[in-house]
């Protein structure tokens, strides 16, 4: 008899010799020491997350090339590890999950502009790749669990005139931000004007010679209770109102 220990976060798929080949109806092999006829053999796979970094150079939706740096993260599935032995091979990375990546990221990056890649879309396109290479995969034995877009690079012409772009997009708003605020004030100052004016309008409107005179009198009343020395004469004075004649 031989033996074969399985190291932590990996499984193993038994191969018989003089059986049928891979055994797929039964659990592989499990973490520790395993006791296996001599003839047979053991394939150890990693069943743990693993990752898988991609630079790919994909086309735009306008033709231009643009390199993506992304990841996968992902694992092969541990109950149907022997049909993935059987089925892929050990050389799945190659066989299944590049494919599949490369493709879906050709597939979602041609639906976007060069603008759109660098600016605003970087996080839906992360997401459209994720499901796009989810779905190639579903049937492949493998779980994806995770695109990681790192860097999308655009040819440097492309890239300088986007950024001359949004650069003279941003000095038109804060153009239209300080155009908004001085007419904002000038508006302000309108108001406050013409708000004086029609107060004084109306003060103006309400001010009778009979009002004018009754306030002369009562100011001239209070004037003369001071202890100052003064002389008060009743109408005797400009327009009928009290005269005050003081020590000087």
């Amino acid at each position: 008899m031989s033996s074969v220990t399985i190291k932590a976060g990996h499984a193993g798929v038994l191969y018989e010799t003089f059986g049928n080949g891979v055994v797929t109806d039964e659990p592989p092999l499990g973490e520790g020491f395993h006791v296996i006829a001599p003839w047979n053999e053991v394939f150890i796979y990693e069943v743990r997350q693993q990752e898988l970094s991609e630079k790919m150079q994909v086309l735009s939706s306008n033709g231009l090339e643009i390199k993506l740096d992304a990841s996968a993260w992902f694992q092969p599935i541990y109950g149907t590890v022997a049909k993935l032995h059987q089925e892929k091979g050990e050389d799945y990375l190659q066989r299944v999950i590049q494919p599949a990546i490369r493709s879906a990221a050709r597939s979602v990056v041609g639906r976007y502009t060069p603008e759109q890649l660098y600016s605003t879309k970087r996080d839906a396109i992360q997401e459209e790749i994720y499901a796009e290479t989810k779905k190639i995969l579903d049937k492949q034995y493998v779980q994806l669990n995770e695109i990681l877009v790192r860097d999308v690079t655009l040819p440097p012409t492309i890239k300088d005139a986007i950024e001359r772009k949004l650069r003279q997009e941003q000095e038109s708003l804060e153009y239209e931000f300080r155009l908004e605020k001085a007419e904002k004030e000038a508006e302000r100052q309108r108001i406050e004007a013409e708000g004086k004016a029609k107060a004084n309008t109306i003060l103006s409107a309400s001010l009778t010679d009979k009002i004018l005179k009754e306030k002369g009198i009562q100011a001239t009343l209070e004037l003369s209770k001071s202890t100052n020395a003064k002389t008060v004469i009743v109408g005797s004075g400009e327009n009928g109102l009290p005269l005050i004649l003081g020590d000087n």
